[in-house]
């Protein structure tokens, strides 16, 4: 692999010296980094047959616009405060979806199946893991956005993989959100199943953040789909 990869952190569940036999890719969020949701796995109760080998990415550092232009870990940079809306940092998406399709491909060189490899993110984060893996050319095992929305929505119906058609999509979202409105989730969620995909949906009485019971949808949701 010629490509220049991310800096990540990993961290493997449970702790055996087993290799891995899935990975779950998870991204944080705009101004965040690879740490931030590294304390989430241990709260996991997991069937005793997966060794998760779980890799956090850091965002490159780039410019934010809606931020002075001041400089922090993004995925793409956010141009209004309607997030989500029609103008979007169209290239640095394409940027990091290609990023993420590179720790993908470092993934499968390192024996986990690509049916075997799960996205997931949060905010920014969640809409790299919608993007990546509706376009990924291999068969994943599942994708999972938190708090977010599908960015370049209206080309998703040109641009996407026919593998993972029916791969299975969780979508969860605060209904108190101020960040990412929880209306903006529910409009990529309706896109997607126009598009005929098979959505699981959760939303919760929370902000911009995370809850006890969202980990226990991200845990059933791997012990149903991970095999």
């Amino acid at each position: 692999m010629s490509k220049e990869l991310l800096d990540c952190i990993e961290y493997n569940y449970p702790q055996k010296t087993e290799e891995a036999t899935h990975s779950v890719i998870w991204m944080h969020g705009l101004g965040a980094n690879a740490n931030d949701f590294v304390p989430v796995p241990p709260y996991f109760r997991l069937p005793e047959n997966l060794n998760i080998r779980f890799v956090f990415p850091n965002a490159p550092a780039i410019p934010v616009t809606i931020n002075n232009g001041y400089v922090m870990p993004a995925w793409y940079d956010i141009l209004t405060m309607d997030i989500g809306g029609k103008r979007e940092d169209e290239a640095g998406i394409r940027k990091s979806i290609e990023d993420i399709n590179t720790l993908i491909e470092r993934e499968i060189e390192r024996g986990i199946p690509a049916e075997n490899i799960f996205l997931i993110g949060f905010s920014q984060g969640s809409a790299m893991a919608l993007s990546t893996g509706l376009r990924y050319p291999k068969k994943l095992g599942g994708i999972v956005g938190l708090s977010g929305y599908l960015p370049i929505l209206e080309k998703t119906a040109d641009e996407r993989a026919p593998v993972n058609q029916d791969t299975p999509i969780l979508m969860v979202h605060g209904s108190l959100d101020q960040v990412v409105q929880v209306s903006r989730g529910e409009q990529s969620r309706d896109h997607l199943k126009e598009l005929g995909y098979e959505v699981e949906w959760h939303d919760y009485p929370m902000q911009h953040e995370i809850c006890a019971e969202e980990i226990r949808d991200i845990n059933d949701f791997l012990s149903a789909h991970a095999k």
